[in-house]
């Protein structure tokens, strides 16, 4: 039976010729039975604490969705060691987040349509606590990979479902809750590189307990998606993935210019990323950094995240246009690159806060995904679209870092690779930034 709390959008989630008023059981609650919907066995409301639950379950989830990844970086070179992984192998490891992400998050819309995006992101949350706890222990570089695609699967799926939710629960306030998730997501990312160190030391030296740790986090995030999953309607309603509103033409998602151009951006966004997380805290190592103090780093590149991904939404819900934003960051992202090629370890804490500022190109494109919608169905398929597509576009380029560094010996090339791919960023970033929705475009 489908979970039909979250799988059905109210009015005020619809297309932007329905109603935006707000449903009879309060503001910010998906309507359990839409117009032309007639209740076919409960007619029964939400509750009015599950709105507060899935606000609690978003936040939850949000801090599991990076310390998978992030918490690996700072011991990259112990995890090298333990497993007897080669530079190039190592990134390849950095490179299977974003195909787990573009493979399995193609799947998200279908399995919610099925099942509803509660469901999912509970199991989500249950694969990220068994693959986290299990791969340190898998004894080789293939067991490692297989646990870290079951955690990434879980995030990937929750990754895609997250703007549906925020669309459907609160469709009035899409640019505050998607800060407040993109603040939680920071804080779980930044709490992961800062602490793995500190953490894995005070657990008596092991870099298996140290990665391991982390999946009693998403234990505790599975508990608010559970009470959601035990208050699923008797009721069915229409499919997270449906027609916007009846009668309305079906979204042609690979057709708008609009999804290619977000797609762009949010893949060359997750680029810088992805290298940030996996690479940075090994060049601060390489250029005299100690491996605490690299871990300290990267967390305050994260950390820049949990302030300014509030404020980005909510400034990005503002503007007409937010290609200004995207310019803004990409410069930033260029000036950090560039100082890290020049002087890694004496201007290192200048480079970390610039690289934070760029990274915030993430919580702006999540944004934009909810901004291009009129839809909870739009949302849901530009994100299925645009996460997989940009994973995709995303996968090489850790690869070709960690590729480029061993050949090079140096970390000149990999650098410079970084910097250039920030124009292509910024043009897409602006063409995606124009106000149109994909409904439009058909």
């Amino acid at each position: 039976m489908p979970d039909e709390d979250l799988a059905t959008p109210g009015p005020a989630a619809g297309s932007r010729t329905t109603s935006a008023a707000p449903p009879a059981d309060g503001p910010g609650r998906p309507d359990p039975h839409p117009a032309g919907d007639a209740p076919e066995a409960d007619s029964r409301p939400a509750p009015r604490w599950l709105a507060g639950v899935v606000m609690a379950g978003l936040v939850l989830a949000a801090l599991n969705l990076r310390p998978a990844i992030t918490s690996l970086g700072p011991l990259m070179k112990e995890v090298r060691e333990g497993l007897g992984m080669s530079a190039t192998v190592a990134g390849l490891v950095t490179s299977v987040p974003a195909v787990c992400f573009a493979v399995f998050g193609i799947a998200a819309p279908r399995l919610a349509r099925r099942w509803g995006p509660g469901a999912i992101v509970c199991a989500g949350m249950v694969a990220i606590a068994v693959g986290v706890a299990v791969r340190p222990f898998t004894g080789g570089t293939a067991g490692f990979l297989a646990a870290s695609m079951l955690a990434l699967a879980g995030i990937a799926v929750s990754n895609v479902l997250m703007p549906v939710v925020i669309k459907s629960w609160f469709p009035d306030r899409v640019g505050p809750m998607t800060g407040l998730y993109s603040m939680a997501l920071a804080l779980g990312t930044s709490l992961a590189a800062a602490v793995t160190v500190p953490l894995t030391a005070a657990l008596g030296g092991g870099w298996q307990l140290g990665l391991a740790v982390w999946a009693a986090v998403a234990v505790v995030a599975v508990l608010p998606w559970l009470a959601v999953v035990r208050q699923r309607r008797a009721t069915p309603g229409p499919a997270v993935g449906g027609p916007a509103s009846p009668g309305a033409a079906p979204i042609r998602i690979a057709s708008s210019p609009t999804a290619w151009a977000l797609a762009v951006f949010f893949g060359l966004q997750a680029t810088a990323a992805y290298v940030t997380m996996g690479w940075m805290p090994q060049i601060f190592r390489d250029a005299g950094v100690s491996a605490g103090t690299a871990g300290v780093l990267l967390a305050i590149t994260m950390a820049m995240g949990v302030p300014l991904s509030f404020v980005m939404p909510w400034l990005a819900s503002r503007l007409r246009h937010q290609g200004p934003l995207v310019a803004v960051l990409g410069l930033c992202g260029v000036a950090g690159y560039t100082g890290l090629w020049l002087a890694p370890a004496a201007g290192s804490w200048a480079w970390v806060l610039l690289m934070g500022i760029s990274n915030c190109a993430f919580p702006l494109a999540l944004t934009m995904i909810g901004m291009r919608a009129g839809s909870a169905a739009g949302v849901v398929k530009l994100s299925a679209f645009v996460q997989s597509v940009g994973y995709l576009i995303s996968v090489p380029g850790p690869l070709l870092v960690g590729a480029l560094y061993q050949h090079s010996g140096g970390w000149g090339l990999p650098i410079a690779m970084m910097a250039g791919l920030m124009v292509p960023q910024i043009v897409a970033g602006v063409l995606a930034g124009r106000d149109r929705r994909i409904e439009d475009e058909r």
